[in-house]
């Protein structure tokens, strides 16, 4: 067999085979995560097969991983936000930006509020956010029709009464729209003896937390639903929350979920960067 031994070529076809169907298993584990998560990284999906691939025998690498889903064209497309949801044109008082440079090391020292828009079927609904900045755990949310100010007052409130901790020293973080310039929501914030820090400018930075939770939300859950079904209910919504905070790894959490952040003391994390994205451009991994 051109110089290569009977037995050398069919070590090789077996090694071949052996491949081709551990990519196959890895790829059934795959979709089984992106059943519940349909939009998922692929490094965090990593995180979660890593012990079945381990149990498998598997041995496969992150970097491998990402060249098998790019192969099979199963890494996650990049999708454009365009819809503005801050009025800050109003009569309102503004808050100075009291967070520049501040870096949250527990749960509960800095609270970050937002409200994002959600194209269905029948219009616009509005889902208003409030997340805790260091565990990145939703603490409250509600979805509404509309932007008035009642539904972020509402978010709010659940969020302090959901707490399981003291709120001593927490600041809340906002842009300058009008629903969180709102006497209702200001006094809400004073009467709970809350800090108020607000957006300087209309760049998305200033309030780059609620933004990623924001994207997240739509980009691997929200829209994917609203694709299949032309809206979004609130059980739903429900549902997307619960795997958000208890489901999902988040990089920035060194892979452990918003609710473990939040909830278990002494946790130390560190976060988990490297860029994948130098060959894959307008991917979100």
């Amino acid at each position: 067999m051109f110089g290569i031994s009977r037995q050398a070529y069919y070590k090789h076809l077996q090694s071949q085979v052996k491949m081709v169907n551990q990519n196959y298993m890895v790829v059934r584990l795959v979709a089984s995560v992106r059943g519940k998560h349909p939009r998922m990284g692929t490094r965090k999906i990593y995180h979660l097969i890593k012990p079945d691939l381990e149990g498998q025998g598997i041995k496969m690498g992150r970097d491998a991983l990402f060249s098998l889903l790019a192969d099979e064209d199963l890494l996650i497309r990049k999708r454009k936000r365009m819809h503005i949801t801050t009025n800050s044109n109003h009569w309102f008082r503004k808050y100075p930006n009291l967070v520049k440079g501040f870096e949250p090391t527990t749960p509960n020292q800095l609270w970050v509020s937002d409200i994002t828009y959600i194209r269905t079927a029948q219009g616009f609904q509005y889902l208003f956010l409030l997340t805790d900045a260091y565990s990145k755990r939703i603490l409250g949310y509600r979805l509404a029709r509309n932007m008035d100010s009642i539904h972020a007052v509402n978010a709010l409130q659940d969020a302090i009464e959901n707490s399981c901790q003291l709120l001593d020293g927490l600041i809340h973080h906002s842009d300058r729209g009008l629903q969180y310039c709102s006497h209702s929501y200001v006094n809400t914030l004073k009467h709970h003896q809350i800090a108020i820090s607000m957006t300087e400018s209309g760049d998305p930075l200033d309030n780059a937390v609620a933004e990623r939770v924001n994207g997240i939300l739509k980009d691997e859950y929200i829209n994917i639903v609203v694709e299949q079904t032309g809206t979004i209910t609130q059980a739903k919504l429900d549902e997307i929350i619960n795997r958000y905070n208890n489901q999902r790894p988040h990089l920035s959490c060194d892979m452990l979920t918003p609710t473990q952040v939040h909830l278990i003391k002494g946790i130390t994390i560190k976060k988990r960067w490297k860029n994948y994205y130098r060959k894959q451009i307008n991917l979100e991994l």
